[in-house]
């Protein structure tokens, strides 16, 4: 067993080892799903969450996860979802029950909001993480099962900080919006308020790379397939660095706004330029957003490494962001239809930037990692208890 371990997970050697060592594999991606077949899954599924009142939602999803994971591929081999939508309905009517909640403490007042979002706060990270469980351990490929090894301890180191930064800002918001209908003894609360949430905004303004860091740590560190862990060698700078340059990308675009609203004040010209500004504003979330999107897959993923395995990912940014506005456009236009084909096509692209490179091809990779064991049914506890919170 230790020999078959090591030679599935050991580098090549340098010098003449190297020319003996065995050839890496390069396993792309593939995604061969279309819009117009995803469409008609995607038009029963809407039809009947709307006849149910929302209820064959986990139904719904099953039917979307299977559509896309079977329609990709791993070096040729494709992916499955085994999610039972009876347990998923579980964690549906869970969230529902929760957000339930919320609203109605957040009628009653500010004190019995904020108690609320307490509540789900604290139980959050717990969910996240059985969630994460479940879809790992419902995902297939070649017959092996994935897992999830996060522990529970973890999932509230990583949520935690973000919750509180969160929290501080919703209360500060639920305090200001119940003095706005007045009363004295709120009205005195006033400044507080005010303070807590602009503190919760700058925080989570300065801090956002941070807990998207902690986040994606979290997940791309306890990723397995037998006896395959996953780590992300990453630090937080690197995240910094992505938000800041989307940060600088933005502000070319805000300066000229801002100058254009200041000359508009002055020459009354007011209907052209809001046309345009808003136009310039629609261009500028299209870029900064597709900048995101795109640098933060490569760095994760590019960064996610397992012992014999390496990913990268290449998303070529002037293509999403065509995609992205031929999506906007058509799904406007078309009153919403043109989504499914939206999802399918950018899904393409993001699925596709994505390969993988082992020491074994495929089959011999899931002949070993087979006889290593972790292709029975994945995490049983997991599957159990049934959460899936639209993760």
């Amino acid at each position: 067993m230790e020999e078959t371990i090591n030679a599935l997970v050991e580098q090549p050697a340098h010098g003449e080892a190297a020319a003996r060592a065995p050839q890496a594999h390069r396993l792309a991606l593939r995604f061969g799903g279309t819009g117009s077949e995803y469409f008609r899954i995607w038009i029963v599924n809407l039809l009947l969450i709307l006849v149910t009142l929302g209820l064959y939602y986990p139904f719904a999803k099953v039917r979307r996860l299977r559509y896309f994971y079977g329609n990709t591929t791993l070096g040729g081999d494709e992916f499955d979802f085994h999610g039972n939508p009876w347990k998923m309905l579980r964690g549906f009517v869970l969230m529902a029950a929760l957000a339930g909640a919320y609203g109605l403490a957040s009628r009653a007042s500010p004190w019995a909001a904020l108690t609320a979002l307490l509540v789900m706060a604290a139980i959050w990270p717990a969910l996240f993480r059985a969630s994460m469980q479940f879809r790992l351990a419902n995902t297939s490929w070649r017959g092996l099962r994935f897992q999830f090894h996060g522990s529970t301890a973890g999932a509230y180191r990583a949520l935690v900080p973000a919750q509180l930064a969160l929290l501080l800002y919703l209360g500060g918001v639920a305090f200001l919006g119940d003095a706005a209908q007045d009363g004295p003894a709120v009205t005195q609360a006033l400044p507080l308020a005010a303070w807590a949430m602009g503190a919760g905004a700058l925080l989570l303004t300065l801090l956002a790379p941070w807990f998207w860091w902690l986040i994606k740590r979290y997940q791309h560190q306890h990723y397995g397939l037998g006896p395959l862990r996953t780590q992300l060698h990453c630090r937080p700078a690197a995240f910094y660095g992505v938000f800041l340059k989307a940060a600088g990308i933005g502000l070319l675009f805000v300066v000229p706004v801002v100058a254009a609203s200041a000359a508009a004040a002055m020459t009354h010209s007011g209907m052209m330029v809001a046309l345009a500004l808003t136009m310039v504003l629609y261009v500028a979330s299209l870029v900064v957003g597709s900048f995101v999107s795109a640098r933060l897959q490569d760095l994760v993923w590019s960064r996610t490494r397992s012992r014999g395995l390496r990913f990268a990912s290449r998303v070529p940014l002037s293509a999403l962001m065509r995609l992205t506005l031929k999506n906007w456009l058509l799904i406007a236009l078309t009153l919403g239809l043109y989504l499914p084909f939206a999802r399918v096509a950018r899904a393409r692209l993001l699925i596709e930037a994505i390969s993988v490179t082992t020491l074994h091809p495929p089959a011999a990779l899931a002949a070993a990692l087979r006889g290593m064991g972790g292709d029975a049914a994945g995490d049983a506890s997991a599957d159990l208890l049934g959460f899936d919170i639209g993760l």
